[in-house]
C-alpha cells in the first residue's frame, strides 16, 4: 500500500483538510495564522477555488502535528506525490531499527516485551512475553491483535483481574487516535469490532463514557500460582521520517510485587 491511507480516490482536499481541522479542534483562521499565509487562501484551499503549493501542504500538517500517513494523504488529495514511504521492517535500510528493537526486547528480559503497529498488532515479542502468554493460556492467545486478545471473552480477558480498568482504559486510547484520524477506515473498523463483543458495558457506546482515565493503570493477570501484576511503559521512535518507524510502538511489562518477579525469573 505504500503507507497511504485507506481513502476514496475521489476524496476532495478541502474535505479531508477540514475533517483533519475539526478532529484536531483548529480552527481556519487559526491554521492560517500557524501556517503563515492568508485565511482568504486557506478558505478558498477547502473550497477548491486554489491549488496549495507543496511547502503549504508540508505546513498544515506541521501545524496540525499530524502523523506521516495523514500528510501522505494530503498530498494525494493535493494532487502530489506523497512524501513518506513505508518500509517494511525485514529491508536492509531498517537494520540499525530491528537492531534497536531487539535490544530494548533483550533489555526487559525475564520479564515480558512486545512491539505493535498502529492498530495494536503484534510484531514481536521477548522471550518474557511468550512465558507469560502460554503460562496463561495454552498454545498462546488466538488473536494477533493485543486489542483483540484482551477484548475477546474466549481469549486473555478472563484471565485479566481488572478487566474493566485495563480495557477501558484501551478504549480511551484506540477512540483517541480514531477521531484524531477520520479517515483511518481500519481504526474504525477495529473499534467497531472490539464493542460488539458480548457483555461490554453501555457507556463504552458513547464518545465520552463518565469515568475518568485514572493516573496509572496496571494489568493484573490470574496467573497459575497467583496474581500477576505488571506495570507498563511505552516507547515510540522520535523524528521519524518512515511510516513503519513512526507507528512502531515498543511496551514492556515491569512487575510490580516480588510475586510477580520471582515468577518471570522462574520462567527464564
Amino acid at each position: 500500500m505504500n503507507g497511504l491511507p485507506s481513502l476514496l480516490p475521489s476524496t476532495p482536499l478541502g474535505d479531508l483538510l477540514r475533517d483533519l481541522r475539526a478532529a484536531h479542534g483548529v480552527s481556519q483562521l487559526d491554521l492560517a495564522l500557524r501556517c503563515e499565509i492568508s485565511p482568504r487562501h486557506l478558505s478558498y484551499v477547502e473550497t477548491g477555488k486554489a491549488q496549495p503549493s507543496r511547502d503549504v501542504v508540508e505546513r498544515i500538517g506541521e501545524e496540525l502535528d499530524l502523523p506521516l500517513r495523514d500528510r501522505n494523504a494530503l498530498y494525494l488529495a493535493a494532487g502530489y506525490a506523497p512524501r513518506y514511504r513505508q518500509t517494511p521492517l525485514e529491508a536492509p535500510e531498517l537494520a540499525v531499527v530491528r537492531e534497536a528493537i531487539e535490544a530494548t526486547l533483550g533489555q526487559q528480559e525475564p520479564y515480558p516485551a512486545f512491539v505493535f503497529d498502529r492498530h495494536w498488532t503484534v510484531m514481536m515479542a521477548n522471550r518474557g512475553m511468550t512465558a507469560l502468554m502460554e503460562g496463561l493460556i495454552a498454545g498462546g492467545p488466538r488473536h494477533a491483535n493485543i486489542l483483540h486478545q484482551i477484548f475477546d471473552p474466549d481469549d486473555l480477558r478472563s484471565f485479566i483481574v481488572n478487566w474493566d480498568e485495563v480495557a477501558g482504559d484501551l478504549l480511551r486510547h484506540l477512540r483517541h487516535e480514531v477521531q484524531r484520524s477520520p479517515y483511518d477506515l481500519e481504526g474504525r473498523a477495529l473499534l467497531d469490532a472490539l464493542l460488539a463483543y458480548p457483555d461490554i458495558p453501555a457507556a463504552w457506546h458513547r464518545t465520552n463514557f463518565a469515568n475518568a482515565p485514572l493516573p496509572m493503570v496496571r494489568t493484573v493477570f490470574k496467573g497459575p500460582e497467583g496474581p500477576l501484576s505488571f506495570l507498563s511503559t511505552m516507547t515510540q521512535f522520535g523524528t521519524a521520517w518512515d511510516l513503519t518507524i513512526e507507528e512502531i510502538r515498543v511496551e514492556a511489562m515491569h512487575p510490580t510485587d516480588e510475586a510477580t518477579r520471582a515468577w518471570c525469573r522462574a520462567q527464564a
